[in-house]
């Protein structure tokens, strides 16, 4: 009887981290199919609705914190579990809101929370602390979910909404979360890290003695010079400018299509076709990081699409321009997730991925989360959206120069 090779746990980690990330990220990216239905029930504002998607990032940033140094001692399955309790609850009680207050609390608190125990710091620390030889490609695979769920829970949202009303599709989307969140988490997410159960990363068979496979108490030096690094703030930076500008277009593309009278189920379909574009590029980002002699360069090249994209969404004014933007946009949209664990494990190490990702997270999702509330104040002071994409021009183009600087040694101390 011939034995078959087992399967390394790692692409467990994997795939459950792809699928928690899908609906994850393409729940929470549903925020602008919300946006004009919430105007025109209760005559909120574009300033006062956005808020909920910046306390639901602040929530997040907060939780992240937490999330990545609890990861680097508990099982991500029990993390993950209570993100999908937490953000389903969320969801659900969102169906019943009648003000701001009680939206701000519900998907604002509850939602941002959820999202922490479910999100990108869980699960690319627990896939990073798998791989490194396919390091970048399992990243690229794991970051490829967001854009899955995002190009499957959108165009969904949008036609349920146009239908059956932006309420319906809250519950919807909070019993996915419910389901999928804690099915996966316990199935496939039991596991720490290779060393934990005798395996080595990679599945190879003999444990590297490279610098990344040296024992934890080594490599938390990197925390307690972490402030004064400046490797850490150029990283955080960058993240941060990046991710104002991705949360304006995801609250605010879909709005801006409608004023430009676009239907809202094609508009719902263009920013879906980001993700699905941003969905393929994952995997080439992630792939070409292992390949590049320095990461940032990845970092670089995703950012120059990005301002392309601006550039044309600024002069889009039919649903053909909106999809030219959203591929070039979509793009470099798919480096984000991939190339920020792997830069960090670059500079830092794998074994203090946790706690670091967790920081690097908390502070770039906290100013990103300025960004929908900048986009709200921008139309209602100017009544357009114009300022806002070439404000995030600038914005961009900040963070392409500072990639740049990221040194690749610690700094003398």
């Amino acid at each position: 009887m011939t034995g078959h090779k087992e399967v390394f746990w790692g692409w467990y980690i994997v795939a459950g981290s792809f699928l928690v990330l899908a609906v994850t990220y393409g729940a929470r990216y549903c925020f602008g199919v919300f946006v004009e239905p919430l105007y025109l029930e209760n005559g909120w504002s574009r300033s006062v609705i956005s808020l909920a998607a910046t306390i639901n990032l602040s929530i997040y940033s907060i939780g992240a914190i937490f999330v990545g140094r609890l990861l680097d001692r508990v099982a991500p399955r029990w993390i993950i579990t209570f993100g999908a309790l937490c953000a389903a609850t969320g969801f659900i009680l969102t169906t019943l809101v009648k003000s701001p207050f009680s939206f701000y609390l519900t998907y604002g608190v509850l939602v941002g929370l959820g999202a922490a125990g479910m999100g990108i710091v869980v699960c690319g620390s627990s896939v990073g602390k798998w791989f490194i030889k396919m390091r970048g490609t399992a990243l690229g695979i794991t970051t490829m979910g967001v854009g899955f769920g995002t190009v499957a829970l959108i165009p969904l949202s949008g036609f349920l909404g146009k239908y059956f009303g932006w309420r319906i599709v809250m519950l919807i989307l909070g019993i996915i979360t419910l389901v999928i969140g804690v099915t996966v988490s316990q199935l496939l997410m039991r596991k720490t890290k290779p060393e934990d159960y005798g395996l080595a990363p990679d599945g190879d068979k003999t444990m590297s003695t490279a610098p990344e496979c040296r024992a934890p108490a080594e490599s938390k030096i990197a925390l307690k010079i972490l402030f004064t690094d400046s490797r850490f703030w150029t990283i955080a930076i960058c993240q941060s400018l990046v991710l104002v500008v991705v949360m304006t277009v995801f609250v605010h593309q879909i709005p801006y299509a409608v004023e430009k009278t676009i239907d809202s189920v094609s508009a719902a379909n263009s920013l879906a076709t980001v993700s699905l574009v941003g969905f393929f590029s994952k995997l080439f980002f992630g792939w070409l990081s292992d390949r590049l002699r320095d990461p940032k360069y990845a970092f670089f090249l995703g950012v120059c699409f990005l301002i392309c994209g601006m550039i044309v969404f600024n002069y889009a004014d039919s649903i053909g321009r909106f999809y030219v933007f959203a591929v070039i946009f979509g793009f470099g949209y798919g480096f984000v997730a991939p190339v920020l664990p792997i830069l960090i494990i670059d500079r830092f190490g794998r074994h203090v991925m946790g706690s670091i990702y967790g920081l690097l997270t908390s502070i770039s999702a906290f100013i990103g989360s300025l960004g929908p509330i900048l986009g709200g104040a921008i139309y209602d002071l100017n009544g357009s959206y114009s300022y806002l994409w070439l404000v995030n021009v600038a914005i961009l183009l900040i963070a392409c120069l500072t990639i740049l600087a990221l040194k690749k040694d610690r700094p003398a101390t």
